[in-house]
């Protein structure tokens, strides 16, 4: 019996010793921060549109979106002719998937893979820090210069990316400020904010407004349908309350008499 309590006891002291090294590393930059709660777009058309232009101008050149069809984004208010003349490639036609043009062996030689697929991305990364958009949302502005990377970025929400911040001529360079803080009698490293060192075409609050416009944008595309969805929805809701109101009336006229 003793030796199961202290086989109990040092399994315990363990898991509590892991767990503070846990955290130690979560606060220096070792983890994924908390993640931002990102804007709600999918109702805000031009907001949409700007996320479709920003999608095509930097995510596609070596990521696809291969289960959305470029004549889908009427849907958001597009002509097809302004998606003709300012979403396709040369090569692409109206009804081509998105689809990048990328190299795969060029690809695994410079990211070390094929760089996902992003359709559903917006869905498939919640998690218990918050929903894919707010994943997105905090890793598209999370960027940081790291010279001992090979593409020389990281990212405080994806610690040691693969992909280089292809939007950084928009955000400008920044290097992350950390706090010394004493906790559980040891010193770690408490991210506190960022501290500019080259600035980009666009201030920070434009920067996080564009950010928001395109993770709006890949919010929608995983679900084209989702605002049709979330109607149709509150209306079958609206008709089962009227129903319940009509069925509780009927059972009680029917069961008056009825002692």
């Amino acid at each position: 019996m003793k030796k199961t309590l202290s086989s109990l006891f040092l399994a315990l002291v363990t898991a509590l010793s892991l767990g503070l090294a846990g955290t130690a590393a979560h606060a220096a930059g070792g983890d994924t921060i908390a993640w931002d709660k990102a804007p709600n777009k999918v109702n805000d058309l031009p907001a949409l549109q700007e996320g479709a232009k920003l999608f095509v101008n930097y995510c596609l050149n070596c990521h696809s979106a291969a289960y959305m069809r470029y004549n889908r984004l009427q849907d958001i208010g597009l002509t097809e002719q302004q998606i003709k003349d300012n979403l396709l490639f040369a090569t692409d036609k109206i009804g081509d998937t998105m689809k990048s043009n990328i190299d795969p062996k060029q690809a695994k030689e410079w990211f070390g893979g094929l760089p996902p697929d992003l359709t559903l991305v917006a869905r498939s990364r919640a998690g218990h820090g918050g929903t894919g958009a707010d994943y997105l949302y905090t890793y598209l502005r999370t960027y940081y210069r790291d010279p001992t990377k090979a593409t020389g970025w990281n990212n405080l929400a994806f610690p040691n990316v693969g992909m280089p911040h292809v939007l950084y001529q928009l955000q400008g360079e920044r290097e992350p400020i950390y706090e010394t803080v004493k906790a559980h009698g040891q010193d770690t490293q408490v991210f506190k904010g960022w501290k500019q060192i080259t600035p980009g075409t666009m201030t920070p609050l434009q920067y996080d407004q564009a950010m928001a416009n395109l993770v709006g944008y890949m919010q929608w595309m995983a679900e084209p349908a989702q605002n049709t969805r979330v109607r149709v929805g509150v209306w079958v809701l609206l008709f089962l309350a009227v129903f319940t109101v009509f069925a509780w009336r009927l059972n009680a006229a029917f069961w008056k008499n009825v002692r």
